[in-house]
């Protein structure tokens, strides 16, 4: 049986090296807009370093994590430049003491977690208190919804149970998952497809 962190490298693999992020112009802007003056910024499911390397551009600190070795790998050669680079585990508790970081950036990451509960918590203790938790991912309002449920061909795709997206989020369902791990504000914000949220 394949474990989680093969099969990452294995999606990994099949990304081109040195493809940018998606949205990368709008995503970057977003976290940078919400990042406190020099703050050392967890960057976790940080892939290749390109929002490492904005954070550091950008007077930050960054730390940059992944569950995988490929990503890492190629952000090393990519951005020697970024010091603090550490590998984590699927599942398991990250590799940083509590409140470590001033800030967290989740980038197209939650959609990929199994345990969606304990992964916001994990973030909600290395942040330090009133740190802003930036994240991006996929958005399924409404309209979504009914355009996929319209064509079987689509929904077979989008929920393939072969992709490595794992959950499918809501503006609602969004917001209700982040205030369970104690974040008490949530400002969202939509843009191209994707939901844009601060936590505090």
């Amino acid at each position: 049986m394949q474990g989680r962190a093969t099969y990452l490298d294995d999606v990994w693999a099949a990304v081109p090296e040195g493809a940018e992020p998606e949205l990368f112009a709008t995503r970057r802007d977003f976290l940078l807009a919400h990042l406190p003056e020099r703050a050392r910024v967890l960057d976790v499911g940080c892939g290749e370093g390109a929002f490492s390397a904005a954070i550091l551009d950008a007077g930050g600190r960054p730390v940059a994590l992944d569950v995988a070795d490929e990503p890492l790998r190629r952000l090393r050669a990519r951005f020697p430049e970024l010091a603090d680079v550490r590998r984590a585990q699927a599942g398991a508790e990250l590799p940083l003491a509590d409140h470590e970081a001033d800030a967290v950036w989740a980038g197209e990451v939650i959609e990929h977690v199994v345990d969606v509960g304990a992964f916001c918590g994990e973030l909600r203790r290395v942040l330090r208190p009133a740190g802003p938790l930036i994240l991006t991912t996929p958005d399924h309002p409404r309209r979504r919804r009914i355009q996929l449920a319209l064509s079987e061909r689509r929904f077979a795709e989008h929920f393939s149970p072969y992709a490595d997206h794992l959950r499918f989020f809501t503006a609602g369902t969004l917001r209700r998952v982040l205030e369970d791990a104690g974040f008490a504000t949530v400002a969202m914000t939509r843009a191209e497809g994707h939901l844009l949220a601060c936590a505090f």
